[in-house]
């Protein structure tokens, strides 16, 4: 079934906390919500979907219902890391096409900083592999340590290149009054940070924050007639990798198979992106999955987002938030990307507004672990 123009995001709202030790991470999703529907001209009681993976204990969905007091007819709990709420615009996108629900509400919210056992590292705490590997085996920052070397290995990507991806968040945060670090930074800045994993260092690692935002999606007809300029969904894709048996490719990121999967059903193609929303959990992880999308080709990556081309002005403007380098970075972020995705769509980015024209967004997150387990989503964005 395709999806294309089958579903639109209507309202948006990122919470402008950075640290929230008053509240509750309901209570910012409860905000998110209320912003984001009125963001579109609909209420609470418009939502009969509700799509969110971020705590909620054994209850989840059922519990947030319960707080946000809702009744939802179809609900999506699906959670692979950061990159999970863009694979729910796709399912709610699905879901609103298929007749299962009329409005969609895509929300999370975490608080790592003030309340630091709310970290990704405790929430997967439980999974029967990590009971194994988190005292032995490849940590996070290690599995993107290891991504990194062996591309300088294969293709002499470099850390000043690398540098350059984190530079460029720092200028668009910089436009964001309620990122986290606004201070510009240089390349030599960057390669002057202390050493966390090497090759990365530690302005190549993103930051941590508490957070949230949500998300408001409904048909295209119903979107037509509501408050703001509907952005459309033209196509998705998920994909998984993990450690296949002790058979690992460092270099074979799911995004490959997450983005041919979206320009098949959007019948788009890279020329066709005009800016990118992309999971920066570290540098590497943007450099890979802007190769992986067929911005350029595999192990160009490096000299290719020199130049200013990442810029809000530049070529190919990426991550206009700051992203997660600069902006905010709260365990999950890739519902950030659909939501500075809809601004920019919407010519709503203020400062930091890409300055070319803009018809389509991409947004791709990555979640999990880079340089093993790891899952992508990919979704083209349009306001036609």
């Amino acid at each position: 079934m395709s999806l294309k123009k089958k579903a639109a995001i209507v309202g948006v709202y990122e919470h402008p906390t950075r640290f929230a030790p008053s509240k509750t991470t309901y209570q910012i999703i409860a905000e998110s919500a209320r912003e984001a529907l009125a963001d579109a001209g609909l209420t609470i009681k418009d939502v009969d979907g509700l799509f969110n993976a971020g705590g909620g204990g054994l209850l989840g969905s059922l519990a947030l219902a319960d707080y946000l007091n809702i009744f939802p007819t179809y609900t999506d709990t699906t959670n692979y890391g950061g990159s999970s709420f863009v694979g729910h615009a796709a399912h709610a996108a699905a879901a609103i096409s298929a007749g299962l629900c009329k409005v969609a509400l895509i929300c999370y919210s975490a608080t790592p900083v003030s309340t630091p056992m709310a970290g990704i590292a405790g929430a997967m705490a439980g999974d029967p592999s990590s009971n194994y590997e988190n005292p032995y085996g490849v940590t996070i920052i290690n599995g993107y340590a290891m991504t990194a070397q062996r591309h300088m290995h294969e293709y002499g990507t470099t850390s000043e290149q690398l540098a350059e991806i984190a530079v460029t968040m720092r200028l668009h945060a910089s436009m964001n009054p309620n990122a986290k670090y606004r201070d510009p930074i240089t390349v030599e800045d960057v390669l002057k940070s202390r050493v966390i994993s090497s090759p990365l260092h530690l302005l190549d690692c993103c930051v941590v924050s508490d957070g949230g935002g949500a998300v408001v999606m409904t048909s295209a007809e119903r979107a037509r007639d509501l408050r703001k300029k509907p952005v459309y969904i033209l196509g998705s894709g998920e994909a998984m990798r993990h450690a296949a048996a002790g058979h690992r490719d460092l270099m074979d990121i799911a995004t490959n198979d997450s983005a041919r999967q979206v320009y098949e059903r959007s019948g788009l193609t890279p020329k066709d992106i005009d800016m990118a929303m992309i999971y920066d959990s570290f540098t590497i992880t943007v450099l890979m999955q802007l190769e992986a999308l067929g911005m350029c080709k595999k192990g160009e990556g490096g000299a290719w987002v020199g130049g200013g081309r990442l810029r809000y002005d530049g070529e190919f403007p990426i991550n206009t938030d700051g992203g997660g380098l600069s902006s905010n970075h709260p365990g999950m972020r890739g519902i950030f990307l659909l939501i500075e995705a809809a601004r920019q769509l919407r010519g709503e980015g203020g400062a930091r507004q890409c300055k070319k024209p803009l018809r389509t967004a991409i947004a791709t997150g990555i979640g999990g672990n880079l340089g093993y387990r790891h899952a992508a989503a990919t979704v083209i964005l349009s306001n036609e």
